[in-house]
């Protein structure tokens, strides 16, 4: 068999434009991600908001499109009326999900002033709280977010120092309801209700809001598929998006299988979308469900954690994961994933932006640095708008324990407006090169803008306080471009950027 792995690119092959709203994260009050993460009054980079500017110039750089706020379990039990008004007044709750201590010092005001200072197109992605509240308590903080003036809800935000609404558009009808670790878990039947009931309610304020249902907690959930078409029974016509959640870890090291992390997330998502159309047809329905794929990420479940923490504590260090190079890998494989199902994935949300498996890390009162997951998504978010070109791979396969055999190569495309064209790229073969031979038809290409890798001879090396440039992408000479064929070597255990214009 040929070492080499080959695809062909043509313009009239295509998956759909990517929505930018891809490139998203997760801001969840869990551990240090709000407290000492973006926000730390008193530190040496915080600005006049207590937010640290050095955290803001990284989320710039990450190229972060929407943020989901204030959760993830957390919202499941969560007051939002504790975060506004005098930041004084504001009371100390339990927060169940994480048995912590919030303080409140940081609420939707704070949130929407970080999301403006992120740059411009940064977009809120609001959960609402349905474990332990309901209708009322939603319609409440969509009054008081997004209408202008004139009634108590409304006024109440003026006072509180907002004078313009904040115009959320996007917002989560509760989260991983289905999940019996949840404050206020429910059955598919009564989580149908409800959010329909919600959804309802919140489209008779403004049937233009975007709104998402919530799908299963993960694949593996005894309920994942009966949940969706149950759930879906009730919403399909009042809601826009259903949520995808995953997690993935190198277990018992096999590092081949986390490697091809990727097989089960396309499998995922395809699932998901075959319930939805079965939902979509068998009520006669026109309309298009599309994924909101809100919480995904390497996370190391099993992992102990290495600093001491009580209950109750405020914002104590948990899932602090470090992340190594070869976890990056298995990140930048996840974002070809989701570009590779643009078509139907129209959310996606890094889960989470700070210090809680994240790509940028800090110490309070200290530095901020990146993550090795920092450099995939923050390509992907810079070269991967446009429209994804359909890729099939023809590359040598190997045998895993969890996923049977798959390629050697990842890869998807994406076509820029201006006619540029990127190709995404990872090689899952931990020892040897890739050679890869791309043949272009149509795209009036010409050369190669730039080849960059990132891969180490340590699969295990990792950036840190002490080290923070440790592990950063690379250039690779020897792509070249002749008669229409792209020819190039992807290293070892890499993720792989090629520009081509």
């Amino acid at each position: 068999m040929s070492r080499t792995a080959r695809f062909t690119l043509h313009p009239a092959f295509t998956v759909g434009p990517v929505d930018p709203r891809l490139f998203g994260s997760f801001v969840e009050h869990l551990g240090r991600c709000v407290h000492t993460g973006i926000h730390e009054p008193g530190h040496p980079a915080a600005d006049e908001d207590g937010l640290r500017t050095d955290v803001l110039e990284l989320v710039r750089e990450l190229g972060v499109t929407v943020v989901r706020y204030p959760g993830g379990n957390f919202v499941s039990g969560y007051r939002w009326e504790d975060g506004t008004g005098p930041v004084a007044l504001r009371p100390r709750r339990l927060d169940l999900a994480w048995r912590s201590t919030e303080s409140n010092r940081f609420g939707i005001s704070e949130f929407m002033t970080f999301l403006r200072k992120a740059g411009p197109g940064t977009e809120p992605m609001m959960a609402l709280n349905l474990g332990t509240r309901g209708v009322a308590e939603a319609l409440d903080l969509l009054e008081y977010a997004n209408h202008p003036a004139g009634t108590e809800l409304a006024d109440r935000r003026i006072t509180h120092g907002d004078k313009e609404p904040f115009g959320i558009r996007l917002w989560c009808l509760g989260n991983e309801m289905d999940g019996p670790w949840q404050t206020g878990h429910k059955t598919a039947e009564e989580y149908g209700r409800l959010a329909a009931e919600t959804a309802r309610a919140m489209r008779q304020f403004d049937p233009e809001l975007e709104l998402v249902v919530c799908g299963s907690s993960h694949r593996s959930m005894e309920t994942f598929g009966a949940w969706e078409a149950t759930v879906l029974a009730e919403t399909y016509e009042l809601v826009d998006h259903v949520s995808l959640h995953a997690y993935y870890q190198e277990t018992d090291g096999d590092r081949d299988s986390f490697l091809a992390s990727a097989v089960d997330m396309e499998s995922f998502i395809e699932a998901v979308v075959a319930t939805c159309d079965h939902v979509g047809a068998r009520l006669k329905s026109s309309k298009r469900l599309t994924l909101s794929f809100d919480e995904w990420n390497i996370w190391y479940h099993g992992r102990p954690n290495p600093h001491p923490v009580e209950d109750w504590q405020e914002a104590p260090r948990l899932l602090e994961d470090v992340y190594t190079v070869t976890d990056a890998v298995v990140l930048g494989s996840l974002l070809i994933a989701l570009l590779r199902h643009a078509d139907r994935v129209a959310v996606a949300c890094l889960a989470q932006l700070v210090n809680v498996i994240a790509p940028i890390m800090t110490e309070p009162g200290g530095p901020a640095w990146r993550q090795t997951t920092f450099f995939p998504f923050a390509q992907a978010s810079r070269h991967g708008r446009g429209t994804v070109l359909d890729v099939r791979v023809d590359a040598p396969r190997h045998e895993t324990r969890v996923h049977g055999e798959v390629p050697l190569l990842h890869a998807t495309a994406v076509r820029a407006e201006d006619g540029t064209v990127t190709v995404f790229a990872v090689n899952r073969d931990r020892h040897a090169p890739l050679p890869l031979e791309v043949v272009l038809h149509g795209l009036g290409l010409t050369r190669v803008v730039e080849h960059t890798a990132l891969a180490d001879a340590d699969p295990d090396a990792r950036n840190t306080a002490d080290a923070p440039d440790r592990v950063v992408p690379h250039p690779v000479s020897g792509a070249g471009l002749a008669d229409g064929v792209l020819k190039a070597t992807l290293e070892p255990l890499s993720w792989n950027v090629i520009r081509l214009a």
